[in-house]
């Protein structure tokens, strides 16, 4: 690692640099410069972006040539008092971040360690010696959206609404309604900040409970909700009133649940909004699930498959007919999974027709129909019209009932490809499910094609991440699935630090079951014999359940053996 020392950045051509150390050559260089000519972006970005040199080796010179360190911010163990030293509005505009501070100077990490005027406001603000090092700018903005929360701020602003309710006896509901243009109201700018702060930490959904003495708002994150603030109990009521007024939800009607959708603008984007409200003891809960457009609809390698199940679930989607299932329990990922596909299967030349309860994002070129019970626009109903709507493809939400579940095998067996959901804890059991609905076998072994189950795990922290040794219990499990060779697996866990918020985990990864239908499977269907179906998919080669690929994982140092007992507990017999 190079030396760090006190110094303000020197003026490189880091063009003319990389061409004398034979990293890209003159071509590539000129290629770049007229791209940059044209966007704008700084030219090491342009390099990048191009494939020219990776991002890796661009700081990696940089940090040589500047004789700066290299920090890799995931393996960087970070203070955020520090790292608030410098303003949030300082640090997103220079792309830095304040890493270390000694007595004598404050080390900064830059995308951009090059960048003297950076530098000049950088001193100007902190009025500190400045010490510099290279980061990744993808790293940083991460880490800048993990520190700078808006926890205070949401306290504050619940704080100013309650003050404001206090002045005025109570909810004004005229001028909360008035209030729709108004961004200055502090029911507005508290509702605001929670929206910035949950889209700015990936959260899936913000709730709002109201208790006996207190307000209770939380956000769900990687599957698992977190405390955002406690405010007083008594803003609920404006609250919950702003949040019916965004979605035209009847804010008088508190006996009955209600649900609608909004769109909010975040950093200059559209946010759509679900909005779920329901009657509980001290007020009304609410629920509010973020669509996020940042990280839009997932593409199939995206969705975390490996490698040989794509594959083959990626040629399943491609046929001309046939009905494929995805399933699993609630917030399992299925809707990520399908999504994916329709992204794929998104061409010119296929009509492609959904229907769902709700609809999740809106896709362009798809015709989405949204289920409405309250007028008997049911599955069933929707299905029935849209086979006269000459479609290649379609989606079902979910196969809820014997009635969708015969129209869709219809379908797949007349020519259309039919995607679609069910709850089942595996696959193996899938097919057997819908003849339990009242489905007859045959229909299923003539339509059914594949079918996978999927779960979600919390993914280890790569900051934080060490090798333990299993618990006995969970040993047990290893050695029923992986023999003798569980004792030669290697497992580890996350120890919990500022990158995870002291979880010891980051993100999510899929786990999935593949089956698909061949000759032996559908003889047992025919048969309605369950333990000769059940078999003869265990027997399928590359088979693996869910729990054994829950291990792989695991194995891998992707995920805990915690997570896997959890995520296929239900699968234990």
């Amino acid at each position: 690692m190079a030396t760090i020392t006190e110094m303000k950045p020197k003026k490189i051509r880091i063009g003319d640099l990389l061409i004398a150390n034979k990293v890209i050559s003159q071509e590539q260089l000129n290629t770049a410069l007229a791209d940059q000519k044209k966007s704008g972006r700084k030219l090491g970005r342009v390099l990048v972006e191009n494939g020219f040199l990776s991002e890796d080796q661009l700081l990696t010179f940089l940090s040589q040539q500047l004789n700066i360190p290299y920090i890799d911010l995931r393996r960087y163990h970070y203070k955020p008092e520090i790292v608030r030293l410098i303003p949030e509005t300082h640090a997103r505009r220079f792309r830095a971040i304040a890493l270390e501070d000694s007595r004598e100077s404050l080390l900064v990490g830059m995308a951009d360690p090059t960048d003297i005027f950076a530098y000049d406001e950088l001193s100007r603000v902190l009025r500190r010696n400045l010490r510099f090092a290279v980061v990744k700018e993808s790293e940083l903005l991460k880490t800048i959206d993990r520190v700078y929360r808006r926890t205070e701020e949401i306290s504050d602003l619940a704080q100013e609404l309650q003050q404001e309710l206090a002045a005025q006896g109570g909810v004004d509901l005229t001028a909360l309604a008035e209030a729709e243009g108004l961004t200055d109201a502090p029911v507005v700018k508290l509702l605001q900040s929670m929206f910035e702060d949950a889209i700015q930490i990936n959260a899936s959904d913000i709730h709002i409970e109201p208790d006996e003495k207190e307000l209770r708002i939380r956000f769900r994150l990687d599957g698992v909700l977190r405390v955002q603030t406690i405010a007083d109990r008594r803003i609920a009521s404006a609250l919950v009133s702003r949040v019916k007024l965004m979605a035209n939800l009847d804010i008088s009607e508190k006996r009955l649940p209600q649900d609608g959708r909004s769109n909010v603008r975040i950093r200059d984007k559209s946010v759509d909004v679900r909005i779920s409200t329901m009657p509980v003891q001290y007020g009304e809960s609410v629920v509010l699930r973020l669509l996020n457009p940042f990280s839009g609809v997932l593409s199939l390698e995206q969705v975390g498959m490996p490698k040989n199940l794509l594959e083959r679930f990626r040629r399943l989607i491609h046929n001309p007919n046939g009905m494929v299932l995805v399933t699993g329990p609630t917030g399992s990922g299925k809707t990520t999974t399908l999504y994916a596909a329709l992204k794929e299967l998104n061409k010119p030349e296929h009509k492609i027709l959904t229907v769902e309860d709700p609809v999740e994002y809106r896709l362009a070129g798809i015709n989405q129909v949204q289920v409405n019970t309250r007028i008997e626009l049911t599955f069933a109903r929707v299905l029935r019209s849209m086979l006269r709507q000459d479609p290649d493809i379609i989606l079902v939400g979910e196969m809820r009932d014997q009635e969708t579940a015969e129209i869709g095998l219809r379908a797949a067996m007349t020519g259309h490809l039919v995607l679609s959901t069910l709850h089942t804890n595996d696959a193996v059991s899938t097919a057997l499910r819908l003849t339990d609905m009242g489905v007859e076998p045959f229909m299923v072994a003539a339509s059914l094609r594949g079918i996978i189950s999927q779960r979600l795990v919390r993914r280890i922290c790569e900051s934080c991440a060490e090798p333990y040794d299993l618990p006995a219990a969970q040993l047990a499990i290893v050695r029923a699935e992986a023999g003798d060779k569980a004792d030669q697996l290697k497992f580890k866990r996350g120890r919990g630090c500022s990158h995870c918020n002291g979880t010891g985990y980051q993100g999510r990864i899929g786990v999935f079951e593949y089956l698909e239908m061949d000759n032996s499977l559908v003889e047992a269907l025919h048969s309605k014999d369950t333990g000769r179906f059940e078999a003869a998919a265990r027997q399928q080669p590359g088979f693996q359940t869910l729990r054994r690929s829950a291990i792989i994982l695991a194995a891998q140092g992707l995920t805990t053996m915690d997570q896997v007992v959890r995520a296929t507990y239900s699968l234990e017999e």
